[in-house]
């Protein structure tokens, strides 16, 4: 009989090839334990730890993994009644926490280099019959792609990315049994500097000890890290990464916050992604996304305009970028509403959208202008023009991100959008407001038809019950604060 990822469909003779060589490697490097790791609806890593000698054969026969892990919501509860008749009703292949089985790619393999003799695979989820599981996030994302490239585009993504570290004020944080809740409560933290003191080399002194953990952690694990720099909000640090193909860059996004975050608490430090850690004073993060389309067939970048055209001025998108980028920007206004739930996805992360913040509050572009909600930057003949999104919360899945992009930006190009003349003044009150919370965000994907359509009806109504669950719980709350210490500090 034939393997599990024969079956699937997955399996060749090159994969075979790689399965042998990884078998080698982790043999030859002293590799005792491997992580076959797997990206959740929320951007985080769960998956099973095999003693090497079992890799091999969980390469080419998968790894099983209850399917309610694809169920939960940001608080790990699961939000369908899987042992209630019809409980999951909606969800084809999913019912009484039945099990799923984890394929990984052998060429993801990384040694992890916080902890000993340690490697890591990606992996995604399988059903038993050798289908695919649909609703998986990075598939959701490769399905947009195929879409891309139907169309005749590559997608190009650069990360640049804000987020908080936090000196542990305990070497063993939410520990005590007496005090184990759902969620548990958030470590006791300090600042590794004090902030407002924009790119002050004396802060990043301050905070050097935990960067330089980031750097070695990004570094050795072969992610393509630029900068490391000093924000303005207390304890608030950005990571800059180069720009690569947007699955390359989804993919990294997802080992680098999971990555960081453990390597800084085995240091005593606690990193968090959280748009809005729950202290006063403190400075929002987001998490800027850079994008241009190539040309599939050449690299080229599609942005690229040699000169303006004819009759425009700075304030004009066909100054600067191509009909086709001018028309990818008039898709991600049109979409900014419906789109803003896969970019801001925490009900915490709407708090970031405020007046002169740095943050977009309508939906506007800008030319090079860090207060509209998309910034184009760049100019004729200049190969590194782009569009950056400025909507994103550091806490978001990237697949999901990404994917909303490439949805919206096909459809302004599809239909051929114009967009409106740039905005000099981003928080004068013009444009549509963007949502000011997880529900109304919710409401206004479920009225982009064009987005349901394109992600599919059934990975939104997916997406939005386990949100909803997230909303209801958040509103619910009798201290708002101590709901975000729980759900997002702690475990974001």
């Amino acid at each position: 009989m034939s393997g599990f990822a024969q079956r699937c469909g997955v399996h060749d003779a090159a994969r075979e090839q790689s399965v042998a060589r990884l078998a080698r490697r982790l043999s030859e490097q002293g590799i005792e334990l491997v992580r076959f790791a797997w990206c959740d609806l929320h951007g985080v890593l769960r998956g099973k730890t095999l003693v090497a000698s079992a890799a091999e054969r969980a390469l080419r026969e998968g790894v099983g993994m209850v399917s309610t892990l694809m169920l939960k919501d940001t608080s790990d509860r699961t939000a369908f009644q899987v042992f209630e008749p019809g409980g999951t009703a909606t969800l084809p292949g999913f019912g009484f926490a039945n099990n799923l089985l984890l394929l990984a790619d052998p060429d993801s393999f990384r040694q992890l280099p916080w902890t000993a003799a340690t490697g890591w695979l990606r992996a995604q989820p399988w059903f038993e019959d050798g289908t695919p599981v649909e609703l998986d996030t990075r598939r959701v994302l490769q399905r947009a792609l195929a879409k891309l490239a139907d169309a005749g585009y590559t997608l190009r993504c650069g990360l640049e990315v804000e987020f908080h570290i936090y000196k542990l004020q305990d070497a063993q944080p939410s520990l005590d049994p007496m005090q184990a809740a759902w969620p548990g409560p958030a470590p006791a933290v300090s600042l590794v500097h004090p902030g407002y003191n924009l790119l002050a080399e004396g802060w990043f002194d301050l905070a050097e000890e935990p960067l330089r953990i980031v750097q070695h952690t990004a570094q050795s694990l072969g992610l393509p890290l630029l900068s490391l720099e000093v924000e303005l909000g207390p304890s608030q640090v950005e990571a800059v990464f180069e720009a690569t193909d947007a699955l390359t860059a989804a993919d990294n996004m997802v080992l680098f916050r999971n990555a960081v975050k453990m390597a800084l608490r085995r240091a005593g430090y606690h990193a968090t992604f959280m748009c809005r850690p729950p202290f006063p004073n403190i400075m929002s993060s987001g998490w800027h996304l850079h994008q241009s389309l190539c040309d599939a067939r050449t690299g080229r970048n599609a942005f690229l305009r040699e000169a303006p055209a004819p009759g425009t001025d700075t304030n004009d998108a066909a100054h600067t970028l191509s009909e086709v980028g001018a028309s990818y920007l008039a898709g991600l206004l049109h979409h900014a509403r419906g789109m803003t739930v896969f970019c801001t996805p925490t009900a915490n992360g709407f708090g970031r959208f405020r007046p002169n913040a740095l943050a977009p509050q309508s939906v506007l572009w800008g030319r090079d202008n860090r207060g509209a909600m998309v910034r184009v930057i760049g100019g004729c003949g200049d190969a590194a023009t782009r569009i950056e999104n400025r909507i994103g919360e550091p806490a978001a899945n990237p697949y999901l991100y990404f994917a909303s992009q490439v949805h919206a930006g096909l459809d302004g190009i599809a239909r051929g959008l114009k967009p409106p003349r740039a905005t000099d003044a981003p928080y004068a009150g013009g444009g549509e407001s963007l949502p000011t919370s997880l529900g109304e965000a919710l409401a206004a994907l479920a009225d982009d038809a064009v987005l349901c359509d394109a992600f599919g009806r059934d990975f939104v109504a997916y997406f939005s019950r386990i949100k909803q669950s997230e909303q209801q719980r958040f509103a619910a709350a009798e201290d708002i604060d101590e709901f975000q210490r729980r759900e997002y500090f702690g475990r974001f």
